[in-house]
């Protein structure tokens, strides 16, 4: 099949030339932000504009950093450029940092679900810019995921965090750029944003429809089926299993030493969900949790990308995992800080760990919010 040609915001840099001609420019990017000619936004900002500062979000703006990881301030060697960092002691633009520009411009990847921090380093960037009077230019990026679907639950915001910071769906639907929209409309900014739109894109095209340079967002997110599981096996960082970081297929394989891979094999076919293959597996990851532990497991096939809700997958072999090893199973403990569980902070709700819903009534209850969101969604749609 002939995949459509697609062009970033980046491409279209010239329709943000107004705003950025003159001005002192912060560019907030990481490897992500290429052209189609494969070169990074960093050297043709540096080229065109006068590109006073870089912000560093999670993994850095070369994607050195590991998920977690703090990103320091520093000097670009290639540019000279400081680099102020927005994933360390403090994830908010400080007065300092605003000083440093007159407009932003945002140029990241992300990858669809609500709990990539990319998100929320945008909007509070935003939210800083507004209150300094600063203009942002976002240079849009494709979802890879597509951007029809949205599936899994609406965050409760007694949950916020930097891992979900409003009532957004686990799979939203959205383009950077239009989330940016959103955000600016939800938040209730006075602020000027302009968006550089993609040419090409249309809401029913997921990655591999695409011809478009792909530099992987995250270490841990490389493929568009990585990404898909992503959006269901996440919620499993809550837990004393592994979510298959530190192998090959990360978030595709979910397991622990203790875990009888034959029954929960067995156990999830038996669910018959439509557009997935299940099959047990055995992995030893070379780091995270049980590092250089051979653990035991399933990995999650997307076999119809089209039907396949990974979401109600994910939740549904956490549930099985639970009822298979009620001894074994543990979640992780809560943040000292606040006392609420990572698991809740990906869930955005403690109904289901706390009991109050189990997995098929959360699905359940989120489908009405579900149905309202694809409708406030419209109103931002760019394509």
């Amino acid at each position: 099949m002939k995949k459509a040609r697609v062009y970033s915001g980046l491409d279209g840099l010239n329709k943000a030339d107004g705003l950025l001609r003159g001005r002192r420019v912060g560019l907030m990017t990481n490897p992500t932000g290429i052209s189609r000619d494969f070169r990074s936004a960093i050297d043709l900002f540096y080229e065109r504009y006068q590109l006073t500062a870089l912000f560093g979000c999670e993994h850095g703006i070369r994607g050195a950093e590991q998920a977690g990881d703090q990103v320091t301030a520093t000097t670009d060697q290639e540019t000279g450029v400081t680099v102020y960092s927005l994933y360390g002691d403090t994830q908010r633009m400080t007065k300092e940092m605003l000083d440093a520009f007159d407009v932003l411009v945002f140029d990241m990847q992300d990858v669809g679900a609500r709990f990539y921090t990319y998100l929320y380093s945008l909007s509070y960037a935003m939210e800083a810019c507004a209150s300094a009077g600063k203009p942002v230019v976002v240079l849009d990026r494709i979802n890879p995921l597509g951007g029809q679907r949205v599936q899994g639950t609406v965050l409760d915001q007694v949950f916020a965090s930097f891992v979900g910071a409003y009532p957004l769906p686990t799979r939203y639907g959205l383009t950077i750029g239009e989330y940016a929209l959103w955000a600016k409309g939800f938040l209730g900014l006075d602020l000027e944003l302009f968006v550089v739109p993609l040419e090409g894109w249309k809401r029913d095209l997921l990655l591999d429809d695409l011809d478009i340079p792909w530099v992987i967002p995250s270490p841990n997110c490389p493929t568009l089926a990585t990404v898909l599981c992503f959006v269901g096996t996440c919620v499993f960082e809550g837990t004393n299993l592994s979510e298959g970081r530190g192998t090959t297929t990360p978030f595709e394989l979910v397991g622990a030493p203790w875990v009888d891979a034959g029954r929960l094999e067995a156990g999830m076919r038996a669910l018959s969900l439509p557009g997935l293959g299940i099959r047990r597996a055995s992995f030893t990851p070379t780091f995270s949790k049980h590092a250089n532990i051979l653990c035991h497991g399933v990995q999650l096939h997307i076999t119809d990308r089209n039907v396949a809700d990974p979401f109600v997958a994910g939740l549904h072999l956490l549930d099985m995992v639970r009822r298979l090893h009620p001894d074994s199973f543990e979640w992780l403990q809560p943040d000292q800080a606040n006392g609420i569980y990572h698991a809740d902070r990906i869930l955005g709700t403690d109904a289901y760990r706390t009991g109050k819903l189990d997995a098929r009534s959360l699905i359940e209850f989120h489908e009405p919010l579900l149905a309202a969101f694809q409708e406030e969604k419209r109103a931002y749609h760019l394509y």
